[in-house]
Parts: structure tokens; sequence; C-alpha cells
């Protein structure tokens, strides 16, 4: 799980000679991105506040006290096993079970994935760029969020989180591994400025986004992401741009 002004990418460069009768110049031309790897909560959908009702309704009850959405939040890092080890250590296997019951049946809280953020998809596909998907989430709940978003077959690699902690940067590595991939050639698109920071420390350039109510805007854009973006059509421009 993850917590929850524009400044454009010059991104990586690669020096080409130029040849003339006259003039031999060197040009600046800036690497394409074969890689575009997003989060999940807040980037690709609006799943955040489902994720903090089926907290509270999974823990509260066993725990018999009231959590808040702050209580909740502070956890986010690890996976949900995480967060409920920590909420509701007494109550682990019971609570994770019911999380993920109540996590299904209220998805109709984020029935679809943000406006235009399919056509997005589909579209850097047919352009044959790699999409990954690295997210706090656990293995479970991201299996059914992509399944719900009708977003199962969009993403070639996929990254879960860890109960023990963030592992993002680690997880954005493996993708680009197993595409065989330079950092310089991708992107790293998330809502929260921890997403930022695994992107710096994987090396690949960090899109902010701040088109879901959750993101708070001020945080992310203190993080100094590559570009921060507030709707999904903005995305898509500044990708079509960079990608081959």
């Amino acid at each position: 799980m993850e917590r929850a002004g524009k400044r454009l990418l010059h991104g990586e460069h690669r020096q080409v000679e130029t040849h003339s009768p006259k003039v031999k110049a060197r040009q600046v031309l800036p690497t394409k991105l074969r890689g575009v790897i997003f989060d999940l909560d807040g980037t690709l959908a609006d799943t955040l506040p489902l994720a903090i009702s089926a907290f509270r309704r999974a823990i509260e009850p066993l725990a018999g006290r009231t959590l808040t959405d702050a209580e909740i939040i502070a956890q986010f890092g690890p996976s949900e096993e995480g967060v409920i080890r920590a909420l509701a250590p007494d109550h682990y296997q019971a609570a994770l079970a019911d999380y993920l019951r109540h996590y299904e049946a209220l998805h109709g809280m984020a029935p679809s994935p943000f406006p235009d953020m399919r056509g997005l998809l589909a579209g850097l596909k047919a352009r044959g760029v790699r999409l990954g998907l690295v997210t706090g989430k656990g293995a479970k709940s991201t299996r059914l969020s992509l399944h719900r978003l009708g977003l199962e077959d969009m993403f070639e690699a996929v990254e879960t989180g860890d109960p023990a902690g963030p592992r993002k940067a680690e997880s954005i590595r493996r993708v680009l591994a197993g595409w065989e991939l330079d950092p310089a050639q991708a992107v790293y698109v998330g809502d929260a400025p921890t997403d930022v920071t695994a992107a710096r420390e994987a090396g690949v350039s960090a899109v902010g986004v701040a088109w879901a109510k959750t993101t708070d805007r001020d945080l992310l854009a203190a993080a100094k992401p590559d570009a921060l973006l507030t709707t999904v059509g903005e995305l898509k421009d500044w990708l079509s741009s960079r990608v081959q």
C-alpha cells in the first residue's frame, strides 16, 4: 500500500555527431522511452478509499475499536498483510480474510479506471511500449482489482508489495531486468511522494500524477518529480513525445 506547477523531463541524452561540408556539430537527442511502469492505487483507479473502507470493516469488529483514516494510512508502505499485522496483530488471519472479502464486495466504489486511462494504456501497447505495474498492494487484491477494472491483460510485468515494507525500487529494477532495458529508457508513474523516491532509487524518470482526490499535490510537488501532471490527457501528451 502507498501513502497518499509542472516541470517537463529533459531526461537522459546521447550525443550524435552530424556532418556537413561546412559544419561539424554535436546534436543532443533525448533517449526515447521504451517502458512505462505504473502504480495502481490513485494512479490507475480511485481504489484507495475502497481499501480504507475494507480495512475498517475487517479490523474494527475484531479489534473492538474505531479506526480513523489517518490511523490506517499511517501504516501504508507494507502490503495489506503488513498493515493488518500492525493494526490487528492478535487477529491477523481472520482480519486478512475479512479484508479481502470486503475489498471484493466493495469494489463497486471503484468500478472502472480513471477516465481515458484504458485508452492511454491501449495506445501505448499499440506503439510497442512495454507496460508494467509496480504496486504496494498485496498479490490477491492486485489481481482482483485488475480483473474488476478490466486491465488484467494490459501489463506484461506485475510486481506486488511485501508485508515487511516498501520494495518498489527493487520491483522496478526487477521489471527492467526482465525487459533488458536501461533505466534511462523507462519511467515510473505514481501519485505519492514515495513513488518519486522509489523511481529515483531505481534510476528511472519519475512522473507524479495528481488526478485522484486522495493525492496531496503539494507533498507530491515537494518530492520534485520530473513532471507533475493533473489529467490522464496530460500524461498521454507527455508520453507521446517520448516513446518510440
